[in-house]
């Protein structure tokens, strides 16, 4: 394994993680990218943390991440808790068509891909527990072969891609170093528009990227009720809006996404203090934001299914939505009543066209 001095090397057999482990106390190693410089930078992070932080790790060498990721009968909402970490090589589909379910924002090519499986955050509507039939976090070292799909598909056509719907690649930034290189990569192409999502309050990375036109950051902005009750684990709304008024006075294009919105009891009282506190936050002028996303709560029918299993006692997936052609929704009503507000209260802060609505 290069440099790399793990506490603790397993060979072949796969072991199940103790219930209660802490996170990342397992990190699973496919053996054919064990020499990869990524896995050697990942691995060292962890046996270099501060001393008062460091805890013992089993580095598990494995044939295929799907060996651990992909075993039967696993208790995701346990694993969420302490999820083992995984370092994989990804072999195929490095580009994906943007979900119908998923903001286009009028881009023509529409795509997303998958450098990290699962997310560190613990949001309890994300559709992530029904995609995935584990808690454990992958993440897929060889981004160059990512980077050359990309390359290829510029030689055809514009590409406006997103990089972080399957995980907060923010949130992860220190262990991977992912969105320096996309940063990078959108610095150097033209023709590639590149969507960073996060639910992430740290100001600190900006020190470490360099802003350019291609490459957009876009916040989730939630009430802070729905923060508290509902994205565990998140950054708070103040940190949120605090991380992005200060990447945008360094120049990075920054979009707000008030997507989706969830339903609460008195959810006009809570958005009308929430877009208080925004607008406060960006007192100088909204019309700076490269622009604004709205889009009330939906999620693929298939999806919603295997989620309840998992949050049985959820009160924001367990409310009576509406099927509109396999996808789950609030009624029309408010559904349009919740947008709507959202969208009166900005308007006049912002032109229509940086306005925008999931169809």
């Amino acid at each position: 394994m290069g440099k790399i001095k793990a506490e603790v090397i397993v060979k072949g057999k796969v072991d199940r993680m103790q219930k209660m482990s802490p996170p990342f106390s397992h990190i699973y190693v496919e053996k054919e990218i064990i020499a990869h410089p990524r896995t050697e930078k990942i691995l060292d992070f962890f046996c270099h943390e501060e001393e008062g932080r460091k805890q013992e790790r089993h580095i598990i060498e494995i044939t295929h991440y799907k060996d651990v990721f992909c075993r039967k009968r696993q208790d995701i909402s346990l694993q969420k808790q302490a999820p083992a970490l995984i370092l994989a090589k990804k072999r195929d589909h490095f580009l994906y068509s943007g979900s119908p379910v998923c903001q286009n924002f009028d881009e023509k090519h529409f795509y997303y891909t998958s450098c990290v499986m699962n997310c560190l955050y613990d949001c309890e509507y994300c559709y992530l527990q029904g995609m995935y039939p584990s808690g454990n976090l992958v993440i897929f070292v060889n981004l160059e072969d990512t980077l050359l799909a990309v390359e290829q598909m510029l030689k055809k056509h514009e590409v406006y891609l997103c990089i972080s719907y399957d995980t907060d690649l923010m949130a992860l930034e220190n262990i991977t170093g992912f969105v320096k290189e996309w940063s990078e990569f959108a610095g150097n192409h033209k023709n590639v528009k590149i969507e960073c999502r996060t639910k992430c309050g740290r100001r600190d990375l900006w020190k470490a990227l360099s802003p350019n036109e291609n490459m957009i950051f876009a916040f989730t902005i939630s009430p802070e009720e729905v923060v508290e009750k509902f994205e565990h684990r998140t950054a708070s709304l103040e940190d949120r809006l605090s991380c992005a008024t200060e990447a945008l006075r360094l120049g990075f294009p920054v979009r707000l996404c008030f997507d989706p919105m969830i339903y609460i009891p008195d959810w006009k009282e809570k958005y009308g203090k929430m877009l208080d506190k925004v607008k406060e936050k960006f007192s100088y002028s909204l019309d700076c934001l490269y622009d604004i996303s709205i889009g009330s709560f939906r999620i693929s029918q298939d999806y919603l299914k295997k989620i309840r299993r998992v949050q049985k006692n959820s009160a924001v997936l367990n409310f009576p939505f509406e099927n509109v052609s396999g996808v789950y929704q609030y009624p029309q009503k408010l559904m349009e009543e919740m947008e709507g507000f959202l969208k009166e209260q900005l308007e006049n802060d912002l032109p229509a066209e940086k306005i925008f609505f999931w169809k």
